[in-house]
């Protein structure tokens, strides 16, 4: 196959090939419900997954659903969520996520993306994060990691997120916009590092355009 010369086909090509590195590839976070990943999801913010991991249990427990959430202390949540950065600041964004679910949504996750960026602590990114992997639906959550893999392969110039995730949309089927996401992220973390990446082991290595140059 030739290499591929426009920003459509490096994507193309992007996806076919991680899906094939990473074909079992998942969302990371722990979570057992909508409302659990839309929560996990507002946690991440600045944080890894695997800290989120360890802080959840305990607040799933204590607020299994949005109505017990949104009648909480705030307090009682930041201290069960103080291992995690800007925990006072999401555990504020927590308790008015539950309450707007309540109050607006029957205690249930909106599925369309204007009311899921209207909650509380909620970008597009999160609501992607929503869509995509726990309500079936298109989504292509933009963060660090594919925005410098976007940048590097070409596909885009643009750094925000948003305008990212635009760019990267029409590139990507919409039902598999969520997994090529998650892929992409998978190869940001293991391979594309932000700082010498590992081109020798690249599966994308003989087409892009970024291989050698990065320090």
């Amino acid at each position: 196959m030739g290499r591929p010369r426009s920003p459509k086909g490096r994507a193309r090509v992007t996806h076919e090939r991680l899906a094939a590195e990473y074909p079992d590839a998942e969302c990371e976070l722990d979570h057992g419900s909508p409302f659990e990943l839309l929560a996990a999801t507002i946690l991440s913010a600045q944080a890894t997954d695997v800290s989120v991991n360890k802080a959840t249990p305990a607040l799933f427990a204590a607020y299994p659903t949005p109505e017990a959430l949104a009648s909480a202390d705030p307090a009682d949540v930041e201290a069960l969520i103080n291992s995690i950065g800007l925990f006072r600041n999401k555990a504020k964004n927590l308790v008015a996520m539950a309450q707007r679910l309540v109050e607006e949504h029957d205690g249930e996750v909106p599925c369309d993306m204007r009311s899921l960026v209207a909650l509380p602590g909620v970008g597009r990114k999160t609501a992607n994060v929503v869509r995509s992997v726990a309500l079936d639906l298109p989504g292509l959550p933009v963060d660090t990691h594919v925005g410098r893999l976007a940048r590097r392969l070409e596909l885009t110039a643009e750094t925000d997120p948003v305008k990212v995730e635009l760019v990267l949309n029409p590139m990507v089927p919409q039902q598999q916009r969520g997994e090529f996401s998650l892929r992409v992220i998978l190869h940001g973390r293991r391979v594309c590092f932000a700082r010498n990446p590992d081109c020798g082991v690249c599966v994308l290595a003989d087409f892009c355009p970024s291989v050698g140059t990065q320090a």
